[in-house]
Formats: structure tokens, C-alpha cells, sequence
């Protein structure tokens, strides 16, 4: 998905909300949004949204002196995560569909994002989001796909979300013994996305395989993606894509198995998959048959 002219307020306002959640002062609020309005004026549409706001984050982590802006909103986020763990695993344990389940508790997950358009209040999105249907619903040409899947590439994107991931992907497991799982995380921070080092504290390590796919980016970027990890990705029997970011990077490639499981934060986002603000979504790509 190319960059759209309404894509440069939000990438904008994500750049305020840094300044509004970290309590900068208003010399460095200032220097903040300057960093933006340069980046901005020499945006590429021709490129996705991460391939343009990475620059832009990359500057601003300079400025503030920290390779790391949303360090401890993220811890925050991961402890609070952690509360509704047992939530979520108690319903898909107490339901006669665990797979649609599973797929809910992913999406609940995704609620988690302090760069989306609008923030939406994780224990309130738990409560409503497994009697929500999705909006664009492929969940059945998913399970039909991962019946005869056994490399398995999930696409992880914020911090947090791997805790949902992990209860996804434990129960996906279960279902479907011969899954070979190969979780993808980010190559370096950027905003609150999903690192290595993340992973490994909230444990995705004894679900999934993990892979640092080497993007800089919030959102894989194929482009960018270290070889191993694309050697993986290009031979995955089937691809679960998290989040807006992944979407906004892949939604063009329509040869690979791919199936985007999402809130719609964006509106965008919205027009670009045919949905509105708050859908959730399953939607597989051409290549799924």
C-alpha cells in the first residue's frame, strides 16, 4: 500500500503523541515536530507509510538521545498484557470453536498500538472482540489452508500483542500438530513494534521458532529483510500477517500465501481493504488458493 496524501497528518500526529506520551518539554516538542515537517516534505509516494516514517523515527531517537522512544510504554503495555493472559486462554480453553477463538484472541491483541490513528482501551476491546464477527472474514479458507500447512510465518507487530500471539499460536499448535511455527520480529526498535528481546521475555520462544527478519521498518518490508529471514518467508506453506504495518507492506504481494489478521485503526487502511475504523479482519490474499 503506497502512501496517500492523508497518510502525512497521521505519520504528523504520531510525532505529537511522542512528544504527549514521553512528557517532553516544549523546546524539545518543538524540535520534535520540526524533525517531522522536514521528513515529511520529502516523503516518497511511491513507497508505503514504514518506509517513509522510519527516517523520520530514526531522527527523532537521535535528537531524544535513546535508540529505544517507547522503551517503558512498551514494558507497561507487556504488564498489563499479562493481566488479561488468562482471560483470553480461559476462552478459547471454554469454547467449542478454539480456532475462531484463537484467531479472536490475536486480533484482541492487536488493539495495542500507540501509533494507530485512534487508541482504542485493550480491556474493553476483550470484552466485546469474541462476539464481534469479522468485517472481512477468510478464517475458513485459513483453516482449510493450514491443513496442509507445515511452515508456518506469523508476522508479529507490537510490543505486547506477542502475548495474544502466543495463545494463538499455542492453540493453532494443538490443532495442527505438523505446524512448523516461525514467529518474525522486528531487526531494531521502532515505535512500540515487537523486538527480539521482547519476544523472548514474554516467552514466544517455546511456541515459535523466532526470526529478527532485520526490518527497520513497522512492518515487513521485504525489501529490507535480512536473507535468511526472506528465504523463510518466500518458502512459508502459509503466512499470518499482523497488524496495519504488515499490511501496509504486503498488501500489494499477491503471490505469496498470505492472510492479514487486523484491527482497522486507519482510516486509510479502511479504504484500502474495504472496511471502516474498528473492523476486524481476515483477509487472505489471491494466493491462498
Amino acid at each position: 500500500m503506497k502512501l496517500h496524501q492523508n497518510c502525512i497528518e497521521c505519520i504528523f500526529n504520531q510525532a505529537k503523541r511522542v512528544s504527549s506520551l514521553l512528557n517532553l518539554s516544549k523546546k524539545e516538542e518543538i524540535e520534535v515536530l520540526n524533525i517531522a515537517k522536514k521528513h515529511i516534505n520529502s516523503f516518497d509516494f511511491n513507497l508505503t507509510p514504514p518506509h517513509n516514517a522510519t527516517p523520520l523515527y530514526r531522527d527523532i531517537s537521535r535528537f531524544l538521545k535513546t535508540d529505544d522512544l517507547y522503551k517503558d510504554i512498551k514494558e507497561q503495555s507487556t504488564t498489563k498484557a499479562f493481566k488479561f493472559a488468562k482471560i483470553c486462554q480461559d476462552r478459547v480453553d471454554n469454547t467449542h470453536d478454539k480456532f475462531l477463538y484463537a484467531l479472536k484472541t490475536a486480533v484482541a491483541g492487536n488493539v495495542i498500538d500507540f501509533a494507530a490513528e485512534i487508541i482504542y482501551d485493550l480491556e474493553e476491546e476483550i470484552e466485546k472482540i469474541y462476539s464481534t464477527n469479522f468485517k472481512i472474514d477468510d478464517s475458513r479458507e485459513l483453516k482449510e489452508k493450514l491443513q496442509s500447512t507445515k511452515k508456518l510465518v506469523y508476522l508479529g507487530d507490537n510490543t505486547a500483542e506477542e502475548i495474544f500471539d502466543k495463545i494463538c499460536i499455542k492453540t493453532l499448535k494443538s490443532i495442527y500438530p505438523q505446524l512448523d511455527v516461525y514467529y518474525f520480529v522486528r531487526g531494531e526498535p521502532i515505535i512500540n513494534d515487537l523486538t527480539m528481546n521482547e519476544a523472548k521475555r514474554s516467552g514466544l520462544d517455546e511456541v515459535a521458532t523466532l526470526v529478527d527478519s532485520g526490518v527497520p521498518t513497522p512492518g515487513y518490508a521485504i525489501d529490507l529483510a535480512k536473507k535468511e529471514a526472506h528465504n523463510i518467508f518466500r518458502s512459508a506453506d502459509c503466512i499470518i500477517s499482523k497488524g496495519m504495518g504488515n499490511y501496509e507492506c504486503l498488501s500489494e504481494y499477491g503471490e505469496f500465501p498470505i492472510f492479514f489478521l487486523l484491527k482497522v485503526k486507519c482510516q486509510v487502511v479502511a479504504n484500502d481493504i474495504g472496511a471502516s475504523l474498528g473492523d476486524v479482519i481476515c483477509k487472505g490474499s489471491l494466493s491462498w488458493k
